[in-house]
Parts: C-alpha cells; sequence; structure tokens
C-alpha cells in the first residue's frame, strides 16, 4: 500500500497543474464580455504602437521607389496597370478627387472605429476574436513596412501621377503639409486602407440583420479600393497585400478559438463555462 500511494503523491501534482494548465488555456480562448475601460486602452496603446513602429522603419526611399518601380512593371505585364487612367479620370472632377482625398484622411479610422464600438454593443461574444483578427492583420502589415518598403504612385519619379492630395491641398491627411513628416511616406505595400475596410465590410456582411446595410458593407470595401488608386496612393497590388493580411487575421483567429468570430456565440459564454456543477 505504501509504495502506491507514494506513486500517487509523485503524480498528483503533475496531474493538477496539468489540468490547472488546460483550465487556464481554456479561459483564455473562451469569450467573454469585454470591458470598456481596457478596450480603450488596449485600442489607443495598440495604435500608438502600431504608428510608433510603422513610422520607425527606415524610409529607404532609393529602395522604396525601385520596388514601385518593379511594381508597374509587373503589373503592366498582367495587364492591370491602369491605375494612371483612373487618377487622370477622376481628377478632372474636382468635387469627386476631393471628397475622395478626404474619404482616405478620414474615413479609414471613423469606420473602423464604428465597427468596434458596434461590435461591442450588439456582439460582445464575438467581439474578441473580431478584434484579434484586425490586430493580427495590422500587426502583420508592419513585416510588409520592414521588408518591402514601397513608394505610392503619387511619388514615383516620372510616373504620370497626379498627387491630388497635395494639387488640391486636402487638410488633415498625413501625406501632405507638416504632416507627411508624421508619417512613413514609403510604407505603401501592404494597404492597410484595405486590410482594415475588408475587415469591417466582412463583419457588417456576416453580422448586419438590415438588408441595406449588409449591403452597405460589400460597398464600403470596394470604394475605398477606388479611392486609393484614384488618389495614387496605392497600386493594385497593394491591396492584394492588404486581403492577405486580412486572411493571415482570421486564420490566427481560427487556430486561437477554433472558429471564426462570426460563428461564435452573439452572446459571451465564458460566466457559463466557468461556474462548478455545484452552483446549477
Amino acid at each position: 500500500m505504501t509504495e502506491p500511494e507514494g506513486r500517487a503523491q509523485q503524480t498528483l501534482p503533475r496531474t493538477v497543474t496539468g489540468e490547472d494548465d488546460q483550465r487556464f488555456l481554456h479561459r483564455l480562448r473562451t469569450p467573454r464580455r469585454p470591458r470598456l475601460w481596457f478596450e480603450i486602452l488596449l485600442i489607443a496603446v495598440s495604435y500608438w504602437t502600431y504608428s510608433l513602429v510603422r513610422n520607425a522603419v527606415p524610409e529607404q526611399r532609393a529602395q522604396a521607389l525601385r520596388n514601385a518601380d518593379w511594381i508597374w512593371r509587373a503589373e503592366r505585364g498582367l495587364g492591370i496597370a491602369v491605375e494612371e487612367s483612373v487618377n487622370h479620370a477622376v481628377n478632372s472632377a474636382t468635387w469627386l478627387i476631393v471628397g475622395m482625398n478626404y474619404y482616405y484622411a478620414t474615413l479609414h479610422f471613423v469606420v473602423t472605429l464604428g465597427v468596434l464600438v458596434w461590435l461591442y454593443r450588439s456582439h460582445p461574444g464575438r467581439y474578441a476574436a473580431a478584434r484579434l483578427a484586425l490586430f493580427a492583420t495590422t500587426g502583420v502589415a508592419l513585416l510588409g513596412y520592414y521588408l518591402f518598403p514601397l513608394a505610392p504612385p503619387r511619388l514615383m519619379n516620372g510616373g504620370g501621377f497626379v498627387d491630388t492630395v497635395t494639387v488640391h491641398r486636402t487638410w488633415g491627411s498625413m501625406a501632405s503639409g507638416d504632416l507627411k513628416h508624421m508619417s512613413n511616406q514609403y510604407a505603401a505595400m501592404p494597404s492597410m486602407h484595405i486590410g482594415w475596410s475588408l475587415w469591417c465590410g466582412l463583419t457588417v456582411f456576416a453580422l448586419a440583420s438590415v438588408p441595406w446595410v449588409r449591403l452597405l458593407g460589400l460597398v464600403y470595401p470596394a470604394t475605398t479600393l477606388l479611392v486609393i488608386v484614384a488618389t495614387a496612393n496605392h497600386f493594385w497590388l497593394d491591396a492584394v497585400g492588404g486581403a492577405l493580411c486580412l486572411a493571415f487575421g482570421f486564420l490566427v483567429v481560427r487556430l486561437w478559438y477554433g472558429a471564426l468570430p462570426y460563428a461564435l456565440p452573439r452572446q459571451p459564454t465564458g460566466v457559463t463555462l466557468l461556474r462548478s456543477p455545484a452552483g446549477g
């Protein structure tokens, strides 16, 4: 009797520790109701960190211009190099291109924050997973800025593009005036305008109950694609890079939560799952 009891005493701490680890991991991977103060702090710190890292990446102007020339040649080889035509056509309508400049400078942040607030209020069980997808998308984009510096079409040498922000003096753009010195002008690949707008659009389309709102979810990233090209801020292939980053973000969520954000319960289940059997 003594020997088996001794063995049991030796193995028991390992079993309990293993169960504790599994329970802790289970708690981390179980959607719970988000806390407002924590989310505000997390988003603020995360965006500050993202901006700091993005702008700390060496601008590498010469390499960025070479990469822009390579992208432009690749697109011409693929037969999709129509950005210059779109840029000139939209620029001929001043009211339209000025509106697009302000769209580019503002909606990128306003719509994304709006969708986050909507998720927090209406889909708390899906909020954390959707937020993780957005954060992972943004995080992997930083690698692109570092590994592949890219000049936007408007800054290409002899590209023939119209720098619509400069020509029309758009207020508030990070690409104009003194503000351009606060932002890395050669971090165009991937396009987070596309990464974020696709995240917003898919989220709204998947979760909204009103048909016309769901339709707006599809229109928003499509309009954003037109805007980034018409304003000569991005190539088509930058948009492809943004979409691939979002795919990575969804993959991270799938691996962590076992499902995409939209397949999780609308209401958080963490409180229920953490109750003891005796508690009913």
